[in-house]
């Protein structure tokens, strides 16, 4: 194992098994490890067969890892459905006394370490939830960290519960730790351990902060996974940030209201997952005609219809690139990683403002809940906010909100200023913001108002994409292969190519996070040049490999897709890369 290692704890829902994952992420990051984890669950509150792997190591990680070296499974489940994901000569700790792993069930080659989780547990506690503890009492040892920072851990856990349960849990800690010393190998690894306190974030909180520190003071939300801990944040820290946090009653109403809040003056946004933006559609369609700038989260999960709730895929692209009937302009943003989701918010908060329309932030669930170590210095707090053009009083004699400009932008002047009244309708208007529709659609005068209307709107797009960073070919120029990716599996991608390096195949990558409007020109040149071309994608038909044939005239043949819900690995776009080298 070295400096690097996977563990997956396993068990049935209500098991503890994401507290328990929780407190070995804080304990290891705490401590100066780098941490990737991301956890595997069913659409039940009780039951059903649940994981957390979580990925330890001195170095960055770019993925929770393809297979694990470590498994903690506090049920027979564990066994049956995890081992295929051990590696030959890992370990299974697991309690003896509530199950034995027969003959038939040892496929492959691993070590046993027999800890009676539940006879520990009652000696603190009739409640069996509190064997996870004990387990990670056990895993401390084993990773070589003294007792004393796991008490640590547990104290900031339960710090708001009472000190019957923090001593309970500290003796159970304690108990796990001493039985493992008394009995079991340390593993062999080299952790750098250090009083560097890394930050623990999953996509969702990262982009909530992000939005918090952009300004946002109104976020509603109909709780959807994997969009719901958006929901959770805000809903937290809302007194505190001075921010209006609502749960309507649909997402209809989500939306409508977001635009309300929007209108009024205020930084506004909503989230949901693919079910949910089904009803948002026509409403974006209202923000882009009355040019109200509102953010959309759009996470992404398993599909159609209610899908797979709780796993992952990538096959929204072109739900949001068709929301809303008609041609406007809107913005697309898939974020590349954690740190990304905080920056993207702050971004896409300051390019609807700043161009009047909507950005749409296309998550999914693996960028959403999956978490990430970063150092403290890597969230920039000081955040540059641009509102674009809000009028002040008496700026503008002859007011037209929907004034016609070179770059499609109008003065937008919030409700109350004086001097400044105009109609903000779902139907087609002139520059003041009076109707064009109804008895007057159709007539000749009117015909050009449309016209100069629709040009004006979209010309926003030809300013904005001028303003977008382009995307840049990362790696080595001449490569054997590159290979295309965007949003949650860019650093798949990375961790890859790391490993085609090391066995003598060179790869670069492309990665993209504007996917619309889309840099064609400067994507067409990258792909032309490439020797091979390789696109990676969590859904069945590619659809940014669609997109891009859509706006580029080429179509990349090989494809890494994955839709059973489960991220792509980087095994996945190894292997796949390998055949297409050989060619």
């Amino acid at each position: 194992m070295n400096n690097s290692l996977a563990l997956r704890i396993a068990g049935a829902a209500g098991d503890g098994i994401e507290s328990a994952g929780e407190m070995v992420i804080k304990l290891c990051s705490r401590n100066g490890l780098h941490v990737f984890a991301f956890r595997g669950y069913q659409s039940v509150i009780r039951g059903g067969h649940v994981w957390y792997q979580i990925r330890i190591s001195n170095d960055k990680l770019f993925h929770f890892g393809d297979m694990f070296d470590v498994l903690i499974t506090l049920n027979k489940d564990g066994i049956t459905e995890d081992m295929p994901w051990l590696k030959e000569g890992g370990i299974v700790i697991y309690d003896p006394k509530k199950f034995e792993i027969r003959d038939n069930e040892k496929v492959k080659k691993f070590l046993e370490y027999k800890i009676p989780l539940q006879e520990i547990a009652r000696r603190f506690s009739t409640l069996s939830v509190i064997q996870n503890v004990v387990a990670i009492g056990a895993f401390t040892y084993l990773i070589k960290l003294p007792i004393e920072a796991l008490e640590n851990q547990i104290r900031e856990t339960f710090g708001d519960k009472s000190k019957e349960i923090i001593e309970m849990n500290l003796n159970a800690a304690r108990a796990g730790y001493e039985y493992a010393k008394n009995n079991l190998a340390p593993l062999a690894i080299n952790f750098d351990y250090s009083k560097k306190k890394r930050l623990t974030m999953a996509g969702n909180i990262a982009l909530a902060f992000g939005a918090y520190r952009a300004g946002c003071k109104f976020y509603a939300a109909y709780p959807m996974t994997p969009a719901s801990s958006i929901l959770h944040w805000f809903a937290e820290h809302a007194p505190k940030g001075k921010m209006l946090v609502v749960q309507p009653e649909d997402e209809i109403s989500v939306i409508n209201m977001t635009i309300g809040a929007a209108l009024a003056g205020v930084r506004a946004m909503c989230g949901t997952s693919g079910g949910g933006f089904a009803l948002m559609t026509e409403a974006i369609g209202l923000a882009a005609m009355t040019e109200t700038p509102i953010v959309v989260v759009e996470s992404q999960r398993g599909g159609p219809s209610t899908g797979l709730p709780t796993k992952t895929e990538q096959a929204d692209v072109f739900q949001v690139l068709g929301a809303g009937q008609g041609d406007f302009p809107k913005v697309i943003i898939a974020p590349t990683s954690v740190k990304d989701c905080y920056y993207t918010a702050i971004e896409a908060f300051n390019i609807a403002e700043r161009y009047q329309l909507p950005v749409i932030i296309l998550l999914d669930l693996y960028l959403s809940e999956r978490i990430e170590t970063l150092d403290p210095d890597e969230i920039n707090l000081d955040v540059k906010i641009d509102r674009g053009w809000i009028v002040k009083e008496g700026e503008i004699k002859d007011y037209k909100r929907y004034m016609i400009t070179e770059n499609g932008v109008s003065p937008r002047a919030l409700p109350g200023t004086a001097g400044y009244m105009h109609v903000a309708a779902s139907d087609e208007h002139d520059e003041k913001g009076n109707l064009v529709s109804d008895v007057l659609a159709g007539l000749p005068s009117m015909l050009k108002i449309r016209k100069a209307m629709m040009e004006k709107r979209m010309r926003k797009l030809e300013y904005l994409i001028k303003e977008l960073p382009a995307p840049r070919l990362q790696g080595p120029e001449d490569a054997d292969l590159t290979i295309v990716s965007w949003g949650s599996t860019c650093f798949t991608v990375k961790e890859a190519i790391k490993m085609l390096e090391e066995n003598g195949i060179v790869a670069n990558s492309l990665e993209l996070k504007y996917l619309y409007p889309m840099h064609a020109k400067e994507i067409s040149e990258i792909l032309s040049n490439a020797k091979r071309t390789m696109i990676v994608e969590s859904n069945y038909t590619s659809q940014v490999g669609r997109l891009i044939r859509m706006f580029t005239g080429i179509n990349i043949e090989n494809k890494v897709l994955r839709y059973d819900g489960e991220p792509i690995t980087p095994i996945d776009v190894y292997e796949r890369a390998i055949e297409v080298v050989k060619k």
